[in-house]
């Protein structure tokens, strides 16, 4: 009764595609509405820490169509704070109280009759905060003079655990030497075409809410997002929207939206609709942790590491919202990584600072961790003139020796990684790159290989995050473990298969293989078998574990299908071997009929045997007797027998199934552009049995590009008051196309021997394997230690000036001068000439009824004198970038020569933010027309400064030539021609000057 395996291991087309590329998905902005539904928008904290004074929201009210505000008296009355899995009087509601804690943290929620509306009383919401200073820093944010985030704690560090296995002192102490790295990884995220969504109603009949949204689990959440709304369980009826836009992880941050949603229906009395945009998203959404770690090896002579000694500092954002410390703690059983290193140490801080909180990011845990461990083998190669891959070697857990029980617990389940090695040398890639190494070194090119070495975990243990809790803590909670995985599969009178599966699949394949997978058990074709994703907690089979999570859906999706499958299989069986006289072991699926393997004449059709379960009930009872089960209907849950509670040692086994990668990259420097282009490169995956290889290459090739970009490209940047500067992608770069050479990809297969289907997960890999392996090729290539990641232009342009590779000359000077001035970072320099006399245009400079006439979007003017010029106090509406806002104004002009310069201060408040900007004008008379010069420096906040200073600096360019040639069209100035002033205006715009 083994499966036909016909379909299941081949490369079978998506049946998802078609729907997907002619328009037919159905994503949660697609979705009908309940009649009634309003709109969200949500008032969000323009500065990175401050005390509330109040929040005014009775101009917003009066703006027709707005129906409702909810504000932190609602919440606090309607739900209670967010739990988290460290025991801490930290207290986070879904709206800010008393305190922001970053920028873009909600303060209130509009609900209005559309997004526009909403919006538009986002603007008149007036917030007042009192600024406080802000930590950005980690390390700051541990010094004993830290301002404190949390006073309720009484300290940034929320928690702090130290673990020892083995014996590392000692190991220390008979070691050859000591070799050691200090390691930063930084925030950042993945960036779904999709952002986060939420349609959500509240029912007064009988005090529940109903949910629609395109979170992705873990659904263990669901019991935390039931808590915080002060109901059972049972009274949040959650859906989740079939088709999703991608989620890498970061959709689990749709969490205190659907508590805020629901709480925002209940307000208004009506279902309401919220829906992030991208500057939302990039903003307060989530990140990756960054993570400050110092990491030590006890080595001997040849380079065998004797011990590890661990210290991590995780920057967990403002608060410590759940999942978290996940990130930290999904990786503790495997963080020796394909190495056996049986004497260890950590400590493990959790730090609070001014930054939007963290959460799962595609590979959480894991790009942390194998940053330090591998830049660790690479230093240690370095230091003992050995390669990458022979100290590797030395260490790599051999392939007799698994199951691998690793010093902090992991149960590495099966593999062979020194097979993956001989592949990955043995390439004809891998010796290309040797080649060209050699060549370029020759020639004076910088050109370096990296390697790196990862065990992926699949299938997380649900208990791996109370490793944080201290062995009484645990007690005192109760043992917590497994990853239970439900599937339902059912065939109708028909012979059609449908099954329904816990999971919430973006984009991965999910029916594909389920479909092949089921038309192998039955013997059917894959276009008899529906697959349903469109999970409802109140219907269908689910568990806490339920979701996209942790690359689980291989090893236990899957698995938990076929489980599901073979015991409806053998009900089918049994009664079909009674029809044919046969033994059920006997049996043969294949074709769409049931047959007997030693005489295939005698068969029937199992679509027509399935029909008597359903027509026919008296048939298989006087068959097999009065106990049988008659319905083809079979729900099974799954856990993996190796996921066990963290016992007295603090080991744990995190995930039930670790799968191996290897790669290599060759990368060449330019020195003119100070890039790193990826010329070549390779990965080596065992991810256990293959389910269906063209899916499989598909994760691999989305976690490297991924990766690509957080190697090389994307970076969550904030200035040191904690105000967010990259809310664009003008400045979240990502990689293109063009930017990411494509990966060649070895397979090999060590089944696992604890999942169903032997099947590991592979989604995750390289978005582990690649930062680290791209850092190490730098590092070879200039011979250099201190890698930072991003790896731009920019940094390794310091590296090649640090090494004293390139020359620093003036500009880059200048350049770095004005890079480093943190109070003005946005610069705006050029010229405008103007088609009239210096003292015309002062005249209208001096006049505020006519000035009014120039300023773009100016409502009102007032004129007062200051001390050494005038200042001019305005309302104007504005629009800079993305964002368009009313502002209330000072503009300061000082130091007047008249007509020859002065200078030009400004300040605006408004809803999105404040700016600042100090600038020189000078006017010179050229023949009858005034060139005019500025040089303006600005500062900005809030939303404006999310927006970017790619965008910012060319808007600012684009405001200061409008308001000048609007000041000299006011003076009398003739117009210039309209293909001359369009052509100015775009290549301002372009952010290149006129």
């Amino acid at each position: 009764m083994n499966p036909s395996a016909n379909y299941l291991g081949s490369s079978c087309e998506r049946v998802e595609d078609v729907a997907l590329l002619t328009g037919g998905g159905r994503y949660l902005d697609d979705l009908p509405l309940p009649v009634g539904t309003l709109y969200a928008a949500v008032v969000r904290s323009p500065i990175a820490h401050g005390k509330i004074i109040s929040v005014d929201i009775e101009s917003a009210l009066l703006i027709r169509g707005v129906r409702a505000i909810l504000t932190i008296k609602d919440v606090q009355a309607w739900s209670s704070p967010l739990v988290v899995a460290v025991k801490t009087p930290m207290r986070q509601w879904v709206l800010a109280s008393e305190f922001v804690r970053y920028v873009g943290e909600p303060i209130a929620v509009v609900i209005a009759e559309s997004r526009a509306l909403a919006e538009d009383g986002v603007e008149k919401v007036e917030v007042n905060i009192q600024p406080l200073p802000a930590v950005v820093d980690v390390d700051a944010a541990l010094a004993d003079t830290s301002i404190i985030l949390h006073d309720d704690i009484g300290s940034n560090c929320v928690s702090d655990r130290s673990f020892k296995y083995g014996d590392p002192d000692t190991a220390f102490q008979q070691a050859s030497s000591v070799i050691e790295v200090d390691i930063r990884y930084p925030r950042n995220s993945c960036t779904p075409i999709e952002t986060g969504g939420v349609i959500a109603q509240w029912r007064e009949a009988d005090s529940s809410y109903e949910v629609t949204s395109n979170f992705m689990g873990p659904f263990s959440l669901q019991v935390v997002m039931a808590a915080a709304l002060k109901i059972p369980g049972t009274k949040l009826r959650h859906h989740v929207a079939p088709d999703s836009g991608g989620s890498f992880g970061v959709k689990q941050s749709v969490l205190p939206y659907i508590i805020m949603s629901c709480l925002a229906s209940r307000k208004a009395g009506a279902p309401v609709k919220f829906i992030e945009d991208r500057l939302e998203h990039l903003q307060a959404a989530t990140s990756a942790t960054s993570r400050h770690t110092h990491l030590r090896a006890a080595v001997d002579e040849n380079g065998k590491i004797l011990a590890l000694d661990y210290d991590q500092i995780e920057d967990c954002g403002a608060y410590l919202r759940a999942p978290e410390p996940a990130t930290l703690y999904r990786m503790h059983g495997c963080v020796t990584g394909p190495y056996q290193i049986q004497n260890l140490k950590i400590r493990n801080r959790v730090v609070l600072i001014n930054k939007t909180p963290t959460g799962l990011v595609r590979g959480f845990g894991g790009p942390q961790v194998y940053y330090a461990l591998e830049r660790l083998i690479h230093k240690i190669a370095k230091t003992l003139g050995k390669t990458h891959q022979e100290i590797a070697a030395l260490n790599y857990v051999q392939k007799e020796q698994f199951p691998y029980r690793a010093a902090a617990g992991a149960l590495l389940d099966s593999g062979n990684y020194q097979q993956a090695l001989k592949i990955l040398e043995s390439s004809p890639e891998f010796r290309k790159m040797l080649d060209r190494r050699e060549q370029a070194k020759k020639e004076g090119r910088y050109y370096g290989i990296g390697i790196s070495s990862i065990v992926e975990p699949s299938v997380s243990n649900m208990g791996y995050i109370t490793t944080v809790l201290t062995k009484e803590q645990r007690a005192k909670a109760g043992p917590k473990n497994g990853a239970i995985t439900s599937a339902t599969v059912s065939i109708d009178p028909s012979g059609n298969i449908t099954a329904n599966i816990a999971s919430a699949p973006a984009g991965q394949g999910h029916q594909t293989v389920i479909s092949q997978l089921l038309a192998d058990v039955f013997g059917v074709l894959p276009s008899q078998i529906q697959v349903n994703v469109d999970f409802d907690t109140a219907k269908d089979a689910w568990s806490i574990a339920a979701g996209n999570y942790s690359s689980r859906f291989a090893g236990a999706v899957a698995g938990t299908v076929f489980l599901a499958a073979e015991k409806l299989k053998a009900r089918i069986a049994d009664y079909a071997a009674h029809a044919l006289q046969a033994r059920p072991e006997d049996l043969i699926f294949a074709n769409g009929n049931i047959s007997v393997a030693a005489d295939e004449s005698r068969s029937i059709s199992f679509s027509r045997l399935c029909g008597n379960f359903h027509w026919s009930p008296g048939l298989i009872r006087e068959a097999l007797g009065p106990e049988a089960i008659l319905a083809l209907r079979e729900t099974h849950f799954w856990s993996a027998d190796v996921l066990e509670a963290p016992d007295e040692g603090d080991r744990i086994n995190t995930s039930a199934a670790y799968g191996f990668a290897i790669d290599a990259c060759g990368i060449e420097i330019d020195p003119e552009t100070c890039s790193a282009k990826i010329d070549q490169y390779i990965t080596v995956h065992d991810a256990g049995k293959i389910l269906n290889p063209a899916l499989a290459d598909g994760q691999i090739y989305g976690a490297y590009a991924q990766a690509v970009g957080a190697a090389l490209f994307e970076e969550f940047v904030y200035s040191s008051d904690g105000n967010f500067l990259s809310g664009t992608f003008a400045d979240y770069r990502l990689p293109t196309a063009s930017d990411i050479c494509t990966p060649k990809i070895y397979h090999q297969e060590s089944p696992s021997p604890f999942t169903p289907l032997g099947a590991k997960g592979i989604g995750e890999g390289n978005s582990m394997s690649t930062p680290v392996c791209i850092a190490n090729a730098i590092a070879d290539a200039l011979d250099i230690e201190d890698i930072v990641l991003p790896a731009t232009p920019s940094r390794i342009h310091a590296l090649l000036v640090q090494k004293g590779l390139l020359k620093l000359d003036k500009s880059s000077n200048q350049i770095s001068s004005m890079v480093s001035n943190a109070y003005y970072p946005l610069k705006a320099q050029g010229e405008v000439r103007l088609q009239i006399l210096p003292e015309n245009i002062f005249t209208v400079l001096l006049d505020p009824e006519r000035l009014k006439n120039v300023i773009p979007g100016c409502e009102s003017i007032c004129k007062t004198s200051i001390s050494n010029g005038i200042r001019f106090d305005c309302i104007a509406v504005v629009r800079i970038g993305i964002a368009k806002a009313r502002f209330v104004a000072k503009v300061d002009l000082t130091n007047i020569q008249d007509p020859d310069s002065f200078s030009l201060g400004g300040e605006g408040r408004g809803p999105l933010g404040m700016a600042l900007g100090i600038g020189q004008v000078s006017l010179k008379n050229d023949g009858g027309t005034t060139l005019l010069k500025y040089d303006y420096q600005a500062q900005v906040s809030g939303k404006l400064a999310a927006i970017g200073s790619r965008l910012l600096e060319g808007a600012i360019r684009l405001v200061l030539d409008q308001l000048f040639r609007a000041l000299a069209k006011e003076a009398g100035a003739k117009q210039e021609g309209f293909f001359k002033l369009l052509l100015s205006r775009f290549f301002t715009i372009l952010g290149v000057g006129k």
